[in-house]
């Protein structure tokens, strides 16, 4: 999900020097000097390379950025011989990134099975469901979606992703596992059992880079010590990011305005065209696998929740998003051409690209649509509003899980301003008060509200400025923030497909406890967290016409305010 954070900006000149082509800026380093050195200006400061270690120079080929990578096992840095092994070969672990097309971190697997002249593979290991059904917080807040089982609407998606990707490794002759770990605490030794086995035993294993807390349990935690004591070295690649997470920061930034300039420094170095993917091209005689799985018994596995259904129109795999994204940038009449001016109004869903459920899902990288929206050279205003959404937006979320690992769904990962005055005015008296059961029906006074709400339950996305408007509402509604910001996660992450997701735990922080955003003027419930209300909507976009797409909308906020109306005159208090 992408997020209009904060005061709309010159979209061009926030981003300009992510629009500049790479021989551009060799042009104007030329005729001005390094941007760094400019007389009045701060350097800007990057991650510093050597401060990560990343894979060894004798790995790493022409056209493969080494600090695109990271190696997780530091006392062993090289393959091992594949003389010593029966069925050598490489394996690519996929979690995050899931596609054949533009993987920095199946291209750079590829190539250390190239080099070493064995097969590559790719293992899959599916998400274990939780061993214990997650129950209501203490104060009624809704359970965490983390500790729930997923979705049907999140698992067939998944499910379908995995199909696509099969066939396509199929086609270039790469074997593709998929893996059921018994636990979520068995998930590191599943996969290092599996790539170490006598039937296919991994010189290396390279693993794609997700910032959320359970991906890296399995890779940091878990699964990089076996590793390292069978001798086998484990590389991560921020496949996900143009600029990877640890160079593009070495801290979690503040915000936009500090991350956007050490984006654009480096950006032309990382912004570059892909490799072809060529699967096992390399191996002589190589036999085509047939990568096919019993896929209900896979989908039993995951013990879905059908209570939320999959949307059958959400159709997976890098080939359904790029058709997306072309009807996006071709449109005459909205899409890119009017991005930049009308991607704010919710009356105007096309505007949008809609492919952060496919972003989430790794079913297509940004980089290649950077890549692609840049070679068009037209509409230059959305083209830079939709990079700085897509590349600063986007990659500062990351910057702020990855440096905010276990606080970052809670309070404890708000800025000491924002916190302490969300604490101060945790028990402000709320004019209306209301449930999270309550909530998930759309059952509240607010028309808008309530359509947003019915929006994301059954259309399973929420447009992007009104995702600000519905989680801060929350905030105002219902009995303390940190009740506030666990009721907005749980419906972004039940049921929105780009829910747990970096961009939907900063979206929901920025709204509810202002992550990466300043103080505002001090006001009951909300502090000094920045106030949205429906007038301010009805300035923007027209609101009646967007509520009356949604049945039951207006018709559930007379209802609510009818039901309020009638506890006031007869004294009653609601409670939460």
């Amino acid at each position: 999900m992408l997020y209009a954070k904060g005061k709309a900006t010159s979209s061009t000149e926030a981003v300009r020097g992510i629009t500049t082509t790479a021989s551009e800026k060799k042009t104007k380093s030329k005729r001005n000097g390094k941007m760094s050195s400019t007389k009045g200006k701060k350097k800007t400061e990057v991650a510093p390379a050597c401060s990560i270690p990343h894979a060894p120079d004798s790995l790493i080929t022409a056209d493969f950025d080494k600090t695109r990578s990271k190696l997780l096992t530091i006392n062993t840095p090289l393959p091992r011989e594949k003389k010593s092994l029966k069925n050598p070969c490489v394996f690519y672990w996929m979690q995050r990134d899931v596609r054949t097309s533009d993987n920095w971190a199946l291209l750079f697997a590829q190539s250390l099975a190239v080099q070493n002249q064995v097969p590559l593979r790719v293992v899959y290991a599916l998400p274990p469901p939780p061993s214990e059904n997650a129950t209501e917080g203490q104060d009624g807040s809704p359970p965490d979606p983390a500790q729930m089982t997923m979705t049907e609407r999140h698992g067939i998606f998944l499910l379908d992703g995995l199909q696509v990707v099969a066939k396509e490794l199929s086609s270039s002759q790469v074997p593709f596992d998929v893996i059921c770990p018994t636990s979520r605490e068995a998930v590191g030794e599943t996969v290092h059992s599996h790539c170490t086995s006598l039937s296919h035993n991994a010189l290396a294993v390279v693993c794609d880079m997700s910032p959320l807390r359970l991906p890296r349990q399995y890779t940091e935690d878990q699964a990089a010590p076996l590793f390292e004591q069978a001798d086998v070295p484990l590389y991560q690649v921020d496949a996900h990011n143009i600029v990877p997470v640890w160079i593009a920061s070495p801290k979690r930034e503040v915000g936009a305005r500090t991350l956007r300039p050490k984006i654009n420094n480096v950006f032309a170095d990382y912004c570059t065209q892909f490799p072809h993917f060529t699967g096992n091209d390399h191996i002589e005689d190589g036999a085509t696998p047939k990568n096919e799985y019993d896929w209900e018994k896979l989908k039993e596995y995951l013990n879905l929740d059908d209570s939320i259904a999959h949307i059958p129109s959400m159709k997976a795999g890098h080939e359904a998003a790029m058709e997306r994204f072309q009807a996006f940038c071709s449109s005459p009449q909205h899409g890119l051409r009017n991005f930049d001016s009308l991607r704010n109004d919710p009356n105007f869903p096309s505007v949008c690209s809609n492919l952060s459920p496919w972003i989430n899902y790794g079913h297509v990288s940004f980089q290649r649509l950077a890549l692609d929206v840049r070679a068009l050279k037209k509409h230059p205003n959305g083209t830079a509003a939709y990079i700085e959404e897509g590349v600063v937006r986007r990659e500062l979320s990351d910057n702020y899980v990855y440096y905010t690992r276990d606080d970052y769904d809670s309070l404890c990962g708000a800025a000491d301003w924002a916190r302490e005055s969300l604490e101060l005015h945790a028990t402000d008296e709320r004019e209306y008060l209301y449930t999270w059961k309550e909530l998930e029906k759309g059952r509240t006074h607010d028309d808008l509200w309530n359509a947003a709400q019915l929006q994301l339950v059954h259309e399973g996305t929420l447009h992007g400025f009104l995702r600000m408007y519905w989680a801060k509402k929350v905030l105002e509604w219902t009995v303390s923030p940190s009740y506030a910001l666990a009721t907005a996660q749980y419906f972004n992450d039940r049921y929105a497909y780009d829910g747990n997701d970096p961009n939907g735990f900063v979206g929901v922080g920025w709204s509810i406890m202002g992550v990466h955003d300043m103080g505002w003027k001090e006001r009951p419930v909300f502090g000094k967290i920045r106030f949205m209300n429906y007038a301010g909507c009805m300035r923007k976009f027209q609101v009646k016409t967007f509520v009356a797409r949604y049945k039951g909308a207006a018709e559930n906020a007379v209802q609510a305010t009818k039901r309020v109306r009638d506890e006031k005159l007869s004294g009653k208090k609601r409670k939460a």
